[in-house]
């Protein structure tokens, strides 16, 4: 009976594997697909940017079009991602279908006219929306539509970054602090591979970044193969990057409260917003603290890619400019993402940090641009997995290492207001 009971049940899984790979093929070829338009129009739109640099003043009007867009069709798709990850929590309303289509053309305005934001955050409500819709057209269950939003999720990741690990993780990770539910693992596994193979399908590259640090042997133990002096410049550099994720994360939710409270007209907020980023470009004499920030209009701008080299443009303080900068936009109304902002301050800072500590440059960058990622959103092991991924696997221990003492030293805090706390970081 025992033996009958055991191969039941792997029949059990085999159709459930079956079943829900047959369910994530749409999402992961709509999600995929769309993304795949998004990063095409959002790289049309920064080149455009560079190229008529007049843009930048029409930033506050751009802002007063976004406002009005989601006055007269957005609803409850305005909380962006945490109205997914409520509706994952507590089933409600839905997901909007509407959600994917508004995210997009509203972060394509909002890169195009100057914002500082990053694409995460479209990405991942591009697949929750496309996900719910899918999963009420199919009439599934509740449970299955929870299920089915955390394959949005993984597939809208997975996709942008070129991170399919990393965004099945993240999924899993992203939902409460302390705790992981598996459930949902292997759907999400399959919807982020599938999605990063149809975005990749449509001629889509991701950024390369590259890490020549290999390591060297201890010298005070030469027969041990980890550097502790390094690993101590590390955990040193993981508390500057948990801080600077608890800063962002808290300025953020500052300016959207604050500026909430004191401009009683709701549309002026994007105008006050657009106002100072354009003062603020005057007052650091760049615009290198515009849009995405993977590369800048200058070769030898302040950009991500180049704080993996040693170039001196980068100053001791261009993280907290590009943190100002993404506070201001995205905290006063405009649309996009935190991550790639997030990419940037943790790159420039680990730049820096590693020119102060003697340290290898491009591998503190590489740190401090997943590091800083862990801290605001308490995903480390997505953002470990994303490091691999994105680095390669020659120096996971200080990926691990960067990105858990980030995640401490961030608080209980994060730039999702409805991610929930399960389990604390510390006993107190």
């Amino acid at each position: 009976m025992k033996q009958e009971n055991k191969s039941l049940e792997q029949l059990t899984v085999a159709y459930q594997l079956l079943r829900w790979t047959l369910l994530v093929l749409p999402v992961a070829i709509m999600v995929g697909s769309l993304v795949a338009l998004f990063l095409w129009l959002l790289d049309k739109a920064t080149h455009y940017r560079f190229e008529y640099g007049w843009l930048l003043y029409l930033l506050p009007l751009a802002g007063v079009l976004i406002y009005w867009l989601y006055r007269l069709g957005g609803k409850n798709a305005e909380k962006g991602n945490n109205l997914i990850m409520d509706e994952i929590h507590q089933p409600g309303g839905g997901v909007p279908a509407r959600m994917a289509p508004l995210v997009l053309l509203t972060t394509v305005i909002t890169h195009l006219f100057g914002g500082s934001a990053g694409r995460e955050g479209t990405a991942v409500q591009i697949g929750g929306s496309v996900a719910g819709w899918i999963g009420k057209k199919l009439g599934l269950t509740a449970r299955d539509i929870r299920i089915l939003l955390m394959t949005g999720i993984a597939a809208g990741f997975g996709a942008v970054f070129g991170t399919p690990i990393a965004g099945t993780v993240f999924a899993l990770e992203v939902l409460a602090i302390g705790a992981m539910r598996y459930d949902a693992l292997v759907p999400c596994l399959i919807a982020a591979v599938l999605a990063d193979i149809v975005c990749s399908s449509w001629g889509i590259s991701h950024t390369h970044y590259h890490i020549l640090y290999t390591g060297v042997s201890s010298s005070f133990v030469p027969f041990l193969k980890t550097d502790f002096l390094l690993l101590v410049k590390v955990i040193l550099a993981g508390v500057a990057f948990g801080l600077t994720g608890f800063l962002f994360s808290w300025m953020i939710h500052a300016i959207k409260y604050n500026a909430n409270a004191y401009i009683k007209i709701p549309w002026l907020i994007p105008v006050v917003g657009g106002v100072m980023v354009i003062l603020l470009c005057y007052v650091v004499g760049t615009r290198d603290y515009l849009g995405l920030g993977v590369y800048s209009q200058s070769p030898d701008g302040v950009s991500i890619i180049n704080a993996f080299s040693g170039t001196s443009t980068i100053s001791d303080w261009s993280w907290l400019w590009k943190l100002i900068f993404t506070a201001i936009t995205l905290g006063m109304g405009f649309k996009g993402g935190e991550v790639t902002p997030l990419f940037f301050m943790g790159a420039t800072l680990g730049h820096t940090l590693a020119l102060l500590l003697g340290a290898p440059v491009d591998l503190f960058a590489g740190l401090g641009f997943i590091a800083v990622f862990a801290g605001a959103t308490n995903t480390p092991i997505a953002c470990t997995l994303m490091g691999v991924e994105l680095f390669g696997a020659n120096n996971v221990l200080y990926y691990a290492i960067a990105c858990f003492t980030a995640y401490y030293f961030s608080g209980h805090s994060g730039i999702y207001s409805s991610q929930r706390l399960v389990v604390k970081k510390y006993n107190q």
